[in-house]
């Protein structure tokens, strides 16, 4: 009938299927032609991490129930009102209403990376844009330890490779709780980005099962790391204590015990007592990690070694014995075993004074790492307070050598005193008055006329000769 209202907007289109895209395409153009402004419309953009959900929102701040409409970066409409034409199930309708139109996509990935389209259907019509950017975190993240056991004082070479990601990693590196500088290279892949930082660490003995730790800073993940454990190999730390006698003086005729206790990696193999400088007494007893003299005496003085050694090196605690008289009372003014170190550049490697309380009077090499060293349970006796066996002798030998300076002194004087007097008296000896031959026989002579008549050769004019022997 000719009277008879025909349907409009996309109810009509619904009767018509070739006429919506066409419908869809003319509002678009119209669209894109007479922008405005976009102060009506308001939208965010968006940042979402691969496979998360990104939500899109376009408001209008006043309403006057113009149509909105979504489009992707390839402006194809997503939505139009409440109605999804784009056939991608991803796109779901969270809210519809005149003032806002929100569309979530699901399982978001690099490709739905772009600027979409809010458009508002006004008089002239308003577009505004919202981007999505899409965050892609590492895939993989190794680390690569160039060798796997190293030796105390070895430079090793360790790099840790975070693969595919956007954007690019930051990789830190800590070392137990301490932070390292590495050094970073970036390749980049079509959009995806590859990051390998390399460390250089000199190991020490003290590094021995410690953890080295790659660390990522990425926006799209948090707390991503992995570790290695490093495993060092180092020579023998080694100590002596004192069994017995627990305190006080080693005196002739009493025992002494030692006892030598070494830690390394791998484990001391070989472990031996010696004495420096001089041959060990028949009586000691050596014992496996043991050193026994049952009756001390004078010929026991000297410095006895503890060595150990294993795959990497060797090393060693020296004991220096004084053995004192029976009736000795004297305390030790210095407690504690005198250690030196194995070569000069073993004393960078730890100091006695920050040995622990548990190891007073032990004997610790210069060399040892007091973090490395293991905890030991040893008896009372052996933790006791010791003296040193030489403790007392210091003031003894310094009086010594000052009464030795003294009568060298002394002597050297006296001599020189000696020759001076002995010079004088010869010089004095051989000074005089001497006559000549010619005045022989003048000594008998009463008076001066006799004598020169009777002067040997009967000169008349003969005259007295004086001579002085200088």
């Amino acid at each position: 009938m000719a009277g008879r209202a025909q349907p409009s907007g996309p109810a009509a289109c619904g009767g018509a299927p070739g006429l919506l895209p066409l419908l869809l395409l003319l509002l678009s153009a119209a669209a894109i032609i007479p922008r405005g402004d976009g102060q009506n419309l308001v939208t965010e953009d968006v940042t979402v991490v691969e496979g998360d959900v990104a939500t899109i929102s376009c408001r209008v701040k006043n309403s006057d129930d113009s149509v909105i409409q979504l489009l992707n970066p390839n402006r194809q409409t997503i939505y139009f009102r409440d109605f999804r034409p784009l056939k991608d199930s991803r796109f779901q309708l969270v809210n519809f209403s005149n003032s806002e139109l929100r569309v979530s996509l699901t399982n978001v990935s690099i490709s739905d990376e772009g600027r979409y389209f809010c458009q508002l259907y006004t008089d002239p019509p308003q577009e505004i844009y919202t981007t999505i950017t899409v965050l892609v975190p590492p895939r993989n993240l190794v680390i690569d330890i160039q060798k796997e056991i190293a030796v105390e004082g070895e430079e090793i070479e360790l790099n840790c490779t975070a693969m595919a990601s956007r954007p690019a990693t930051t990789i830190r590196w800590f070392k137990g709780n301490k932070e390292l500088t590495g050094k970073s290279e970036v390749e980049q892949w079509s959009d995806m980005y590859t990051v390998t930082s390399q460390l250089l660490l000199k190991v020490g003995r003290e590094d021995d099962g410690v953890p080295v730790i790659c660390l990522v800073d990425h926006p799209a993940v948090k707390d991503l790391q992995t570790q290695r454990y490093l495993e060092v190999m180092y020579k023998p730390q080694v100590r002596v204590s004192q069994n017995y006698p627990v305190q006080g003086l080693t005196r002739e005729g009493e025992p002494l015990e030692l006892t030598c206790a070494a830690f390394g990696k791998p484990q001391p193999t070989d472990m031996r007592w010696l004495r420096v400088d001089d041959e060990m007494p028949q009586h000691v007893v050596v014992s496996g990690s043991n050193l026994l003299i049952s009756n001390l005496n004078k010929t026991d003085n000297g410095t006895y070694r503890c060595e150990a050694s294993n795959a990497v090196g060797k090393s060693h605690a020296d004991y220096m014995l004084f053995v004192y008289d029976t009736t000795a009372t004297t305390e030790p003014a210095v407690h504690g075993f005198t250690q030196l170190p194995n070569s000069a550049e073993e004393l960078d490697y730890g100091d006695l004074s920050g040995l622990g309380p548990d190891l007073i009077g032990t004997a610790v090499p210069l060399n040892a790492s007091t973090e490395a060293l293991p905890t030991v349970q040893l008896s009372n006796a052996s933790l006791a307070f010791r003296p040193d066996s030489r403790a007392g002798e210091e003031g003894a030998i310094r009086s010594v050598d000052h009464a030795v300076v003294g009568g060298v002194v002394a002597v050297v004087v006296f001599a020189m005193l000696c020759l001076l007097i002995i010079l004088g008296r010869y010089f004095a000896r051989h000074k005089g008055t001497y006559f000549t031959h010619e005045a022989k026989g003048a000594d008998d002579a009463a008076d001066a006329d006799t004598a020169i008549i009777n002067a040997e050769g009967g000169q008349n004019n003969s005259e007295e000769k004086k001579e002085y022997f200088i």
